[in-house]
C-alpha cells in the first residue's frame, strides 16, 4: 500500500475529502483547487500534495513543503452548508482544527489573527483562504493548509519573518503525517456545521493569542494600535484603540505584540 493509498483509506471524514486528488510534487494546492472549483468540483473535495514548491501565504509570501516533511491541503468549500461563512470565519475555523488537533496530541496550539497556528509562539502552520463570487454571491471558497509536521520542514531563519517550529520537534518524537490530517478534518467537519455561532467563536478565542494584549496592525500603508479583546462570529478582530472598539477584517494585515517599556 502506498502512502496516498494509506490516506484514501482514512478518508472521507464526513462530507470532507471526496473526490480526493494526491499530487507527489504540486506547484500549489490552493491553485490546484481553485482551477477545480472554477470547473464545478464538488463540495468537500480535497488536494494533498507531499510537496508543493510554490505554496503561499497572505501576501503571496511562499510557503514551500518539503517532501515527506509536512501537510500541504487544500478544501473545496461551498456555501449554504453552515449559513456562517466568511473568508475571516472559515480561516478562524480551520485554524482551530489544527489547534484541537494538536491538543488531542498534547500541544496547546494557539491562533494569531488572522491565518497563523503557534506552538509556544513559534509558527507551526499557516491558513490561505481565497474565493470566488458572481456580483455579490459567494460562489466557492478553497481554504488551504500548511503544517510543519517533521523538524526539516522549518524554514531556516532568513527565509521567514516569524520563528518556526514543527509538530515534532514539540512532541520529542515521530508523527504519521496523514493520521494528523485526518484529525484536522474530522474536528472541522465536526465544527463546520457551528460556524459563526457563539460556542465556535468563544472556542476560537480561548485560543486566541495575544488576547487582553497591546498589539499592533500593519495593511493597507495603515497601522492600528490598540487592546486585542477578541473573535467576532465573522472571524473580524476586536480591538478596543483609543477612540473606542474596532472591528477589524481579515486580509492583508500583519499582527504583532508591542512589547511593554521596561
Amino acid at each position: 500500500m502506498t502512502e496516498f493509498d494509506r490516506l484514501r483509506s482514512m478518508l472521507p471524514v464526513g462530507e470532507f475529502g471526496r473526490p480526493l486528488h494526491c499530487f507527489e510534487t504540486l506547484g500549489s494546492t490552493n491553485d490546484f483547487a481553485k482551477e477545480q472549483a472554477a470547473n464545478d468540483a464538488p463540495h468537500g473535495t480535497l488536494v494533498v500534495a507531499d510537496e508543493q514548491t510554490a505554496g503561499r501565504g497572505r501576501g503571496e509570501r511562499r510557503w514551500l513543503t518539503s517532501k515527506g516533511d509536512g501537510l500541504a491541503w487544500s478544501l473545496i468549500l461551498r456555501p449554504g452548508r453552515s449559513g456562517g461563512e466568511t473568508i475571516g470565519g472559515v480561516g478562524c475555523l480551520t485554524a482551530l482544527a489544527v489547534c484541537e488537533a494538536l491538543q488531542e496530541n498534547g500541544i496547546r496550539g494557539e491562533i494569531k489573527w488572522p491565518n497563523d497556528v503557534l506552538i509556544a509562539g513559534r509558527k507551526v502552520a499557516g491558513v490561505l483562504v481565497e474565493a470566488s463570487w458572481e456580483g455579490m454571491e459567494l460562489v466557492w471558497m478553497v481554504v488551504g493548509a500548511g503544517v510543519n509536521v517533521k523538524p526539516d520542514s522549518i524554514p531556516p531563519e532568513g527565509a521567514i519573518e516569524y520563528p518556526a517550529t514543527s509538530v515534532e520537534t514539540e512532541l520529542g518524537h515521530a508523527v504519521d503525517r496523514w493520521a494528523f490530517l485526518r484529525t484536522i478534518l474530522r474536528i472541522f467537519a465536526e465544527r463546520w456545521p457551528h460556524l459563526g455561532s457563539n460556542g465556535i467563536t468563544h472556542a476560537i478565542e480561548e485560543r486566541l493569542a495575544f488576547r487582553g494584549d497591546e498589539v499592533e496592525l500593519e495593511g493597507g500603508g495603515k497601522t492600528l494600535r490598540g487592546r486585542l479583546q477578541g473573535i467576532q462570529p465573522d472571524g473580524r478582530l476586536r480591538l478596543l484603540t483609543s477612540r473606542g472598539a474596532l472591528d477589524v477584517a481579515a486580509g492583508e494585515i500583519r499582527l504583532r505584540p508591542i512589547t511593554a517599556e521596561p
